[in-house]
């Protein structure tokens, strides 16, 4: 932005200088709000974005929030990381001060349009693959365990040759769900490649950034969570994943609440069998 302010007609300029001065106010703001706070017009903020090489308002606020999430990750580790040694107060701060950090990140990168679409394919799918391995398979259990109860026919695969198998028997209206927090399980992106080539439409969720499993994809979920560096398994990106798992879950039965209240009710009513 410094580098083509002088560049900038009046309006813009003015945009550019509220944003450099409260970048961390304007994450998940609509184009109507920076427009009044800027003291700008709707027009000139789409201007501004195009300008800076993005396709509208919405493509730069993701990015926006996405940029911060990545620096708020690295002041994160230096400031509330566990240490060889911490009592017992520090770990309890520093673990939940991670993992709130996860869901707010979360809720700032995830494009609203997009959760909606993927709702949208979840509840017209005839089938439900979920595909991950390692820690990414709890949330992926998560997901089964939610769509089961809306009457979904749905499987969770860790196994790599029953992920293949699987994937090669889907059809077009059926619908993966891969998790891979990396975005690079070898054994996930072999499964994904098999959904595309039989034509599934493929859901993915992994960490922020440019990887691998995006491009399998025909919806894509990058996440920030920053991980304590003592940490020996996924924490914080557990939650982050266990959090868009959670998101795509209510909107679905938020948007299909209808035809999905029924399922919810039978599936209620048979677990007070099992607690009783």
């Amino acid at each position: 932005m410094n580098e083509i302010m002088d560049s900038l007609p009046a309006s813009e300029q003015k945009i550019a200088v509220y944003l450099i001065s409260n970048l961390n106010d304007v994450v998940g703001i609509s184009v109507e709000e920076l427009a009044g706070r800027s003291d700008s017009s709707q027009a000139a903020v789409v201007r501004f974005c195009k300008k800076l090489g993005y396709r509208g308002y919405r493509e730069f606020s993701l990015k926006l929030a996405s940029e911060l999430a990545v620096a708020r990750q690295s002041q994160d580790r230096e400031c509330s990381d566990i240490k060889i040694g911490d009592r017992a107060g520090n770990v309890i701060q520093s673990v939940c001060q991670h993992n709130m950090r996860a869901i707010e990140d979360t809720s700032t990168l995830i494009d609203p349009d997009q959760v909606e679409l993927a709702a949208g394919k979840l509840f017209d799918a005839r089938r439900v693959d979920v595909y991950a391995v390692a820690a990414s398979h709890l949330a992926a259990l998560d997901a089964q365990q939610k769509l089961v109860r809306i009457g979904k026919q749905v499987s969770a695969y860790s196994d790599p040759h029953l992920q293949l198998s699987s994937a090669a028997l889907l059809g077009p209206e059926d619908v993966v769900l891969a998790l891979s927090w990396s975005g690079e399980a070898r054994e996930v992106l072999r499964a994904c490649e098999a959904a595309r080539r039989a034509g599934a439409f493929i859901i993915s969720i992994s960490r922020l950034g440019p990887v691998s499993l995006s491009s399998y994809s025909d919806v894509h979920f990058g996440l920030s969570a920053p991980e304590p560096s003592l940490s020996s398994g996924a924490m914080s990106s557990r939650i982050a994943q266990m959090t868009m798992v959670d998101i795509l879950f209510s909107c679905l039965i938020s948007r299909y609440y209808n035809e999905t209240a029924p399922y919810l009710e039978r599936a209620r009513q048979v677990a007070q069998y099992v607690r009783a």
